[in-house]
């Protein structure tokens, strides 16, 4: 396993990450969960990403209960806040921040977060609250680096400079990412980089998609996210990987992987390696040996010629418009709704 620092100062981190999204809690119970994250440990990762939306919580406590009798020092435990919560102050409020993370850190079982994540933006409450709230929980010793979740590039340009303002860095941006899905490669890595600020990228192999489990014409294998965690489907279908058209494009990278001697998954996860603003890439398991299969991928070199193969292979379903970073998705669906007072 290889180790990179987030960002220009940043925690230092696995190049590959664990993460439970949809698995803790959700697909799998407690004894499976902490088999996943005992493997990646054995593996050498040392990284772990979490949210306290996930699961409604239940994400977190397995976590926490898994990595019991771990060294504290030796982890990075990374979660998020600012997603759904219900009623009340806005989502990323000072308020909504310091209950949520002190209901994160009981879950986690822990005194301290490595990496506390704003996940995604909050229109109603004002950048320097947020910001302030954040500088409150370093200052506390309750956070030790502070970053972002799927923000557009002027969003995470404009929390840079508040945080700068308050004595803190912002160090991480974590954007999904995939050789499907680039919509952060023409404004957020470009914003990004001058700033310090490295990319911890979510769903690299696109839920799934780019194992090649999925195939064109066929239901979903049993089992899979696509039918059997919660939220799984949605997020999948969201971004139309499972249409025909890409799983078509997939299979023709699927072959491209059998000349390299790499799994569809492991050249998929070295794909997005390959990015120099990747410190790291999230991935998740259902089992154990999931995660040994795919970290073949961390040490693997992909040249030039191959690089561009893929490219033509997938050709016009690679999606790169920067208009869909989630935030702005969100902001325009919420534009597009009438409000109350317009009913």
């Amino acid at each position: 396993m290889e180790y990179r620092r987030l960002g220009a100062s940043g925690p230092v981190v696995s190049r590959v990450a664990f993460g439970n999204s949809l698995t803790a809690g959700n697909q799998l119970d407690d004894r499976a969960a902490s088999a996943c994250v005992r493997a990646a440990l054995d593996a050498g990762i040392t990284t772990f990403d979490t949210a306290d939306a996930y699961a409604e919580g239940r994400a977190e406590e397995h976590l926490g209960r898994a990595l019991a009798g771990v060294d504290r020092d030796a982890v990075v435990i990374c979660t998020k806040v600012g997603r759904g919560g219900g009623p009340g102050p806005g989502a990323l409020s000072r308020t909504r921040i310091a209950e949520s993370l002190d209901a994160s850190l009981r879950r986690l079982g822990t005194g301290h977060i490595d990496l506390y994540q704003a996940h995604l933006y909050d229109d109603s409450t004002p950048l320097e609250e947020t910001m302030a709230a954040f500088a409150d929980a370093v200052a506390a010793g309750k956070v030790r680096y502070v970053g972002v979740s799927e923000w557009a590039a002027d969003e995470i340009g404009r929390a840079a400079e508040l945080a700068r303002d308050l004595g803190i860095e912002l160090v991480s941006n974590q954007p999904q990412y995939s050789m499907l899905w680039r919509v952060i490669e023409s404004e957020v890595v470009p914003a990004c980089a001058p700033l310090g600020i490295g990319q911890m990228v979510w769903s690299p192999l696109a839920g799934g998609v780019l194992t090649g489990k999925y195939k064109p014409g066929r239901q979903a294998p049993a089992g899979s996210r696509a039918v059997a965690a919660k939220g799984g489907d949605v997020s999948i279908q969201r971004y139309r990987f499972l249409s025909d058209e890409v799983l078509s494009a997939v299979g023709r990278v699927a072959e491209l992987a059998d000349e390299t001697n790499l799994t569809m998954a492991q050249l998929a996860l070295a794909w997005v390696l390959q990015n120099a603003q990747v410190a790291t890439a999230v991935i998740g398991a259902s089992a154990p040996e999931q995660i040994g299969r795919n970290l073949a991928a961390a040490e693997a070199v992909l040249d030039p010629e191959l690089l561009a193969r893929v490219d033509a292979a997938l050709g016009p379903v690679v999606v790169t418009d920067p208009g869909l970073t989630l935030s702005r998705m969100l902001r325009a669906k919420a534009a597009a709704s009438p409000s109350p007072a317009t009913l």
